[in-house]
């Protein structure tokens, strides 16, 4: 039992890891652990990860994406854009981590930052409404709320991690004590006859 429990661990975070990466590029990733975090609760009946650190881990990716929500629209708002600037800076950025994905560590990270702002700035121009000076600064508060929503994220995400690595690692006290076989039908020995009620029989006579 204890090492079934322990190849849904590795498992778990396997899959943490590769959401805490994907999350850069502006995936679900966050949400990934959590889906993980659910199945080796169900796999193990909750003997190990309870569902009180489940919901901590939902909470913390409910968090991580508020605050990448505001911190990307408050970098292209500052700067004066619209919510064309705040679409493009979310499309662009997504598209931009992707494309980066090539390039080892820094290129999703890169790419999202530029995608975010190459999409606020176009969308901005193609409205029509903001010269390209005013496109530029928008494409460089874009950016710079790209970066720090990413922190944020990979901060929130680091810290998921960490809860299931601790909360999830399967102990010999968490596990499950093992029943004893069912005795029912199992045919009894037959009695002695030359036990000491017996011989007492035998004596009388």
């Amino acid at each position: 039992m204890f090492w079934l429990y322990l190849l849904y661990y590795v498992l778990l975070m396997l899959i943490s890891l590769a959401g805490l990466a994907i999350s850069v590029l502006g995936l679900p990733g966050l949400w990934l652990m959590v889906a993980a975090a659910v199945g080796f609760s169900l796999a193990t009946g909750g003997s190990v990860l309870g569902w009180q650190a489940v919901a901590v881990v939902a909470a913390l990716a409910l968090g991580s994406e508020i605050a990448e929500f505001l911190a990307g629209a408050a970098g292209s708002k500052n700067a004066g854009g619209t919510w064309r600037g705040v679409t493009g800076a979310v499309v662009g950025g997504v598209a931009g981590g992707i494309i980066g994905v090539p390039v080892p560590i820094v290129g999703p990270v890169l790419g999202a930052i530029l995608g975010a702002a190459i999409g606020a700035g176009m969308l901005e121009l193609a409205g029509g409404k903001a010269s390209v000076q005013q496109a530029g600064n928008i494409a460089v508060g874009a950016a710079k709320g790209r970066f720090w929503g990413t922190v944020s994220k990979l901060a929130f995400g680091s810290v998921m991690f960490f809860v299931l690595a601790i909360y999830a690692f399967p102990l010999p006290g968490d596990l499950p004590e093992s029943e004893e076989p069912a005795t029912v039908g199992v045919p009894q020995p037959a009695a002695d006859p030359w036990d000491e009620p017996g011989r007492r029989q035998l004596a009388a006579r």
